[in-house]
């Protein structure tokens, strides 16, 4: 099983939806400034040497990227990102506060546009050869990709727009670890 799936990513086609390293506890501030890293919970050292192994498991196991990688505002998202892939190959996307305000009590139809938005991105086919990463949040509880631990990966097989996607798999840091034994 992990030999085939680790075949199939390595042709590329896929879509790495990670959560964030472990961040620090607490809470975000209600007033949140994504230019003040003060204002919101940040990676804990244990988050930053997840981000660090993340990228080099990757590199590891020969994974083809499409950089630059997405990443929500938060400064947990992106430091996540680029000490996995580097500062220069980071692209910093708003859409992606949208998947963290899901957890807020919402009116329907914005929810229903947050998530058809998603299911978009969701469809979208990499360039060939390569695997989109996106560095983002955790959903609540049976909406969409679900909840996902820290530097958990959900991997989804876009099948073009209009066209829906398969959940693959959903892999832990470990998971990923072990597909290359």
């Amino acid at each position: 099983m992990n030999r085939s799936l680790l075949d199939s990513l390595r042709k590329g086609g896929f879509i790495f939806y990670a959560r964030h390293g472990e961040a620090t506890v607490g809470r975000d501030l209600p007033n949140i400034n994504f230019q003040n890293c003060l204002t919101q919970r940040n990676l804990s050292e244990k988050g930053r040497r997840q981000a660090i192994y993340y990228g080099e498991i990757l590199r590891f196991l020969r994974i083809p990227i499409k950089y630059p990688v997405a990443a929500s505002p938060f400064c947990r998202t992106i430091e996540t990102a680029q000490l996995a892939f580097g500062s220069g190959n980071v692209q910093v996307d708003p859409f992606w506060v949208e998947i963290y305000s899901l957890s807020d009590n919402l009116l329907c139809g914005d929810r229903q546009r947050i998530l058809n938005g998603l299911q978009s991105v969701l469809e979208s086919k990499p360039e060939e050869g390569r695997n989109t990463i996106i560095i983002a949040h955790s959903f609540p509880e049976g909406i969409s990709l679900g909840q996902i631990p820290n530097l958990g990966t959900v991997i989804v097989k876009p099948r073009g727009i209009g066209s829906g996607y398969e959940v693959v798999s959903q892999l832990s840091l470990s998971d990923l670890s072990n597909l290359g034994s």
